[in-house]
């Protein structure tokens, strides 16, 4: 079988972000783009001679294609062996249970996360190493330097491997051997929640839908919800993964997630509903007729994640992305635990896991994790809520009435203006950036504001320091306003505004969230100009 050495030239914006490179699926397709990227990554690693690889994607279109091409790029580059989810599908949580459990050398995920898919829409690719969680900074920074500079590619010439024939096949010396992709996860699972618990739950008549929004998940739900804990069948929905997501947004939130919605607000809801995105990694939590913000979320399996058997003895810690709300913070305090505030990017918790100072940690966007993984993972969030409602009896709704009663809430929103002009998205957060420094003390809107800043976070345990992460301002009485440019689009800008307000009166507990945080909002679009600055008057997703 001919190794061929391709001769390229390099691509233009191939930059990884926080979750790998990200683009349109049809950039992805155009001659040498892939392949100059995975060649990139393989040469930016320092080459994956003799290494074991770990494969797979969210099953979006073009994923089992670039499965084919990577696997002979991988042959082509002395690789050992390269372990592949049958399908060529893998969620983002179990690819990196994967690479640790086989002590792989590391893993290529193909996923948009969140973003649609489909010829038109989006693909991505990154790079995870051997602690199962995304590459950090600096190998992210290696690989880029190498798409500046590259010059050939290696590709061995050989038919596609039958990626649905479990088992272990040849090309040429490098072993590919193409597993279950939810046995080994769901084995980690049972050893975490508390499955007969939850089993029983079921068994007294407990209801629930569990919305796969046509992705990567709905193989692992129907196997754990279904055949192994005893939900109804039919419990899971859209469980059918599709290479464009069923024509719809896999972004596990009340817009997209409608259906589920619907459902649970509807007059036969069942007693729990959750969701999960393109890759699994992300989760909608919702009860029967309450809806669960994801930073109130990781505030409650904070509280109570102890009475899952596989946090019994308490957690060491915990960690937030800055704009995820203080929720959790509150509750950390009242535990006695660290809680760690870090920059956007799932990266920057895998430091906090690997040293032993964290054990759960999440983001505002959906996502929550512990130290099972070294990624978000969404049916993990799912299956320790049933055991903490399994375990205390009561409802969701109950279950946050309580939390609010103890640490007070959190009203919380975030605003997202998307495919924003890049000039006039970046004209606004510099103009507000040169303001910060002469706000504290100042009155906008009606509050005080007394902090402004852009963040930057000092790693505890490596000691490196990341800057630009975001615009902060504080006002009194406990509200906030954070403004970021997301790095999670294929193109234009996505201005995002977090909105907070803490409320301790008991008599306020129960406000309509955009009564709490009116304020906060007039005050965040009155200092950012934003309508002014981007000619929108409303953004596109609010949750």
């Amino acid at each position: 079988m001919p190794m061929q050495n391709v001769r390229t030239t390099p691509i233009e914006g191939q930059k990884p972000g926080t979750s790998g490179l990200r683009k349109k699926t049809g950039v992805f397709r155009r001659p040498h783009f892939l392949e100059n990227y995975v060649q990139s990554i393989f040469d930016g690693i320092g080459g994956i001679d003799g290494k074991t690889l770990v494969i797979g994607g969210d099953g979006r279109f073009f994923n089992d294609a670039a499965i084919q091409i990577i696997l002979r790029m991988a042959c082509a580059n002395s690789a050992a062996k390269c372990i592949v989810g049958q399908g060529g599908l893998l969620s983002t949580p179990a690819a990196s249970h994967l690479i640790r459990l086989r002590e792989a050398d590391g893993g290529l995920i193909l996923s948009a996360s969140h973003n649609p898919g489909g010829p038109d829409a989006d693909f991505g690719l990154k790079y995870n190493g051997p602690n199962g969680g995304p590459a950090s900074e600096a190998v992210t920074d290696k690989i880029f330097e190498r798409t500046k500079t590259l010059a050939l590619y290696k590709i061995a010439a050989a038919e596609d491997i039958d990626l649905e024939q479990l088992g272990t096949h040849r090309l040429e010396n490098m072993t590919i051997e193409i597993v279950d992709p939810v046995s080994d996860y769901a084995d980690l699972m049972q050893t975490i929640v508390d499955f007969p618990k939850i089993r029983a739950l079921f068994a007294g008549g407990f209801t629930m839908c569990f919305d796969a929004m046509h992705a990567v998940t709905g193989p692992y739900a129907h196997a754990i919800l279904e055949d192994m804990l005893g939900a109804p069948q039919g419990t899971v929905i859209n469980g059918q993964p599709s290479s464009d997501f069923g024509k719809g947004h896999p972004d596990p939130n009340p817009i997209w997630a409608k259906t589920l919605m619907d459902k649970m607000y509807g007059p036969a809801a069942p007693d729990f509903g959750a969701a999960s995105d393109g890759d699994g990694d992300r989760n909608m939590i919702v009860g029967r007729g309450a809806y669960v913000t994801p930073s109130d979320s990781l505030a409650l399996l904070t509280a109570h994640a102890h009475l899952a058997p596989g946090y019994a003895d308490g957690l060491l810690g915990v960690a937030r992305s800055m704009p995820t709300s203080r929720a959790v913070d509150r509750v950390a305090e009242s535990l006695g635990i660290a809680c760690y505030e870090t920059p956007t990017g799932w990266k920057f918790f895998g430091n906090l896991l690997d040293a032993g100072k964290v054990t759960l940690c999440g983001e505002e966007s959906a996502g929550t994790g512990s130290d099972h993984v070294r990624e978000k993972d969404g049916l993990w969030a799912v299956l320790l809520w049933l055991n903490i409602l399994a375990e205390t009896g009561k409802s969701v709704s109950e279950l946050m009435a309580d939390l609010w009663s103890d640490h007070g809430r959190c009203y919380y929103s975030r605003l997202d203006y998307e495919d924003v002009e890049t000039d006039r998205a970046t004209a606004m957060m510099d103009g507000l950036r040169a303001k910060l420094d002469g706000l504290v003390g100042t009155e906008i809107a009606g509050l005080q504001v007394e902090a402004a800043d852009e963040f930057a976070y000092l790693d505890p345990v490596d000691g490196s320091r990341s800057t630009g992460q975001g615009l902060r301002i504080v006002f009194g009485h406990g509200g906030r306003a954070v403004f970021r440019l997301s790095g999670t689009g294929t193109q234009g800008a996505t201005i995002r505004i977090y909105l907070e307000q803490l409320q301790t009166e008991a008599e306020r507990l129960n406000d309509a969230p955009e009564t709490a945080l009116a304020s906060v909002r007039e005050a965040a679009l009155a200092v950012s100009d934003l309508v002014g600055m981007t000619g929108r008057d409303a953004p596109d997703v609010i949750t």
